[in-house]
């Protein structure tokens, strides 16, 4: 089965912006999904510029290929996650073609963080509350651990500790506790066997405000199915690492869990200090090798919020190496 990708990359205008793209440069977007950033990319890049795209789905490279092939520039697409680009520019075919820049590192790049609207438009995958599907959610689907496996294997406590934490959501405990008990008659297999376990355990008068009562719990489980957070709270240190002096790196987020990772390691990598705050004067001797670009993070305007509802919650931060 083909489906297409309907991606709309956000604040779009924003990241190409930012970027501070050179037509000779190298790029990476480490979330490569439907290919509609890479391509913006790749469209300001020369011949001699490079492009490298990463997704951890086989799905989204096949089809980010396709979208990919009218680009003048150099093309690499890798099967990884983006916390592992230090890994991707070691490869072989990678690094070789790091060399015709006379380079090792990059010279910007971008992550589009969460799921993909083609992950939730493919209803197989079993992302999406709205349509059913088996408990899958895995961005790559080699890996060993499912929605399912969460759902049906993780205790009551470590159930509400990830619907907690992972979804901010208040009644954490209830769905967690509704989940248990409904999974000793028989297992929970579709996404819609979870909606209706989550509708019953969240009170009807809490249910008729914001947003869909599955939403918080099924983000929750994705984070812990695809390790979304720890992924990237490796990756904004892994990407400054292998910046070039003068590259930004560009980090779109849609929840505040991920926003507040961002916001919390780029201010580590700009104050890298560790001295003791009662002391006068830095002793530790470390010096940070970053340039703020963002303050507060970039947010999508007022048209692209009327043609594209999915901008409502991103937000843009950039960071910059000296």
């Amino acid at each position: 089965m083909s489906i297409e990708f309907n991606h709309v990359p956000v604040l779009f205008e924003e990241c190409m912006e930012n970027l501070n793209i050179r037509p000779d440069g190298i790029y990476v977007d480490g979330t490569l999904g439907g290919g509609g950033h890479a391509f913006g990319i790749g469209q300001r890049l020369s011949e001699k510029g490079l492009l490298i795209g990463i997704d951890r789905d086989q799905d989204a490279l096949d089809a980010a290929a396709e979208k990919l092939k009218p680009l003048k520039c150099r093309k690499i697409l890798v099967r990884s996650t983006y916390a592992e680009i230090k890994d991707v520019l070691a490869r072989e075919d990678v690094r070789s073609e790091l060399e015709k820049n006379g380079s090792e590192g990059i010279d910007g790049a971008l992550l589009d963080i969460g799921v993909s609207s083609f992950q939730l438009d493919n209803s197989e995958r079993g992302f999406s509350y709205m349509q059913d599907a088996p408990l899958d959610m895995r961005m790559n689907r080699d890996d060993p651990l499912t929605a399912a496996d969460v759902v049906n294997g993780y205790t009551k406590r470590q159930l509400t500790e990830i619907i907690r934490d992972y979804g901010e959501e208040r009644w954490a405990s209830r769905i967690a506790e509704f989940i248990t008990e409904a999974r000793r008659d028989k297992e929970i297999e579709t996404t819609w066997q979870l909606v209706d376990i989550i509708k019953a355990a969240i009170p009807a008068s809490a249910r008729r405000e914001g947003p869909h009562p599955a939403k918080r719990t099924f983000q929750a489980i994705r984070i812990e199915v695809n390790g979304e957070l720890e992924q990237l709270e490796k990756a904004v240190d892994e990407f400054c690492d292998v910046l070039n002096p003068g590259g930004r790196l560009c980090i779109i987020t849609f929840h505040s869990l991920e926003d507040r990772i961002v916001k919390q390691a780029f201010n580590r990598r700009l104050n890298p200090c560790t001295c003791p705050p009662e002391l006068p004067v830095c002793v530790c001797g470390k010096v940070t090798d970053a340039v703020k670009v963002t303050g507060k993070p970039i947010t999508a305007g007022d048209q692209e919020l009327d043609s594209n509802p999915r901008a409502r919650s991103a937000k843009l931060r950039v960071i910059g190496k000296k």
